[in-house]
């Protein structure tokens, strides 16, 4: 048996346990390869399955109550940092939490499928004040099925590969090869994505300073402001319920199927809470897409815009330029009442 395999049959459970847990913390080195090989060796009863479950299941219960914690206390300041150690373009907070509003606590059963969103997802629980015995019951859910479903497909793998002495031998043999290659293939797709994101990210986005002159100058000339959206969800309006002057709040969902509420006839800015803007740029560019091309992210996004210290004013009335129902484009947990505008 080489080398690095004979090691890593050794020291199997304790790889395993580490592995997951090192990415459920939020350190962005994929888990599925260490949960393939593993499956795969359990096909020769050099490795027990149940030992290997029990071990990630560990990784995973400890994480978790830790971002759990973590989450329930700090709040929104966790999930911001979360966002900034995560290589996926599609790991944004308010996604999330958006998951949640809609299926409440059975996201946490298909949370860890996703990359990044494993992690943001118990952080979130804690936030909304889940209670540690469900979520427990809902994670330990997830993370069994998540665990099982690779475990078991490297096992139908080895049990395949089994059938064929000589392809199981040159398996054994490059066995650490194709793990590490498996790694680094996973990796170099996460940043390769999220670098993409990013550079459409940095043409699009508009600075606070640039803003604040383009609200000033309406003003001064008697003009129409630009058409500014808050994109945040309902938890992220906790730690300050301000809002950008002329801000109307509409989440995401929203926004897309009421996209006429978009004037075409002036800038329109977007704007969330998170690090590198996702929320806000991913949905501008949707709307470039649907022939809306003056739509551009805020760059920093509320918290930019607050730590340049500009103008916060609270939120009064939801106040649309078409003539639509407040109540159509509001999310569904917003406490306004339905306000018609002509």
């Amino acid at each position: 048996m080489p080398i690095a395999l004979a090691f890593f049959v050794h020291y199997a459970y304790l790889i395993l346990f580490l592995w997951v847990l090192v990415e459920q913390i939020g350190v962005p080195v994929p888990s599925v390869p260490v949960l393939l090989t593993a499956g795969t060796l359990t096909a020769t009863h050099r490795i027990h399955h149940s030992y290997a479950l029990l071990s990630v299941l560990a990784a995973c219960l400890i994480s978790d109550s830790m971002w759990y914690s973590l989450g329930r206390r700090y709040g929104g300041s966790v999930l911001r940092l979360l966002c900034r150690l995560s290589l996926e373009a599609t790991t944004c907070v308010s996604k999330t939490e958006g998951y949640f509003s809609r299926r409440g606590p059975s996201t946490l059963l298909l949370s860890k499928f996703i990359p990044g969103l494993s992690t943001v997802a118990p952080p979130i629980a804690g936030q909304i004040g889940m209670p540690y015995g469900k979520f427990l019951l809902w994670d330990l859910g997830g993370s069994l099925l998540w665990a099982e479903t690779f475990l078991l497909a490297g096992r139908f793998f080895g049990d395949i590969a089994l059938k064929s002495a000589p392809f199981f031998h040159w398996l054994g043999h490059f066995a650490f090869a194709i793990f590490i290659l498996m790694v680094i293939g996973l990796m170099a797709y996460r940043i390769l994505k999220q670098r993409k994101f990013l550079q459409q990210v940095r043409e699009m986005r508009l600075e606070p300073e640039e803003l604040k002159a383009m609200i000033d100058l309406a003003a001064q000339q008697g003009n129409s402001p630009p058409f500014i959206v808050d994109l945040r969800h309902p938890l992220d309006y906790l730690p300050d319920p301000r809002v950008l002057p002329g801000a109307l709040r509409i989440g995401p969902n929203e926004i897309r199927q009421h996209s006429e509420i978009i004037p075409r006839d002036r800038d329109v800015v977007l704007y969330c809470t998170c690090p590198s803007e996702e929320t806000s740029a991913k949905l501008a560019l949707q709307l470039h897409k649907l022939g809306i091309y003056r739509v551009r992210p805020l760059r920093g996004g509320f918290d930019g815009w607050k730590a340049a210290g500009y103008p916060l004013v609270d939120y009064v009335v939801d106040t649309p330029a078409t003539g639509v129902l407040t109540s159509e484009i509001v999310p569904a947990s917003s406490t306004k009442k339905p306000l018609s505008v002509a």
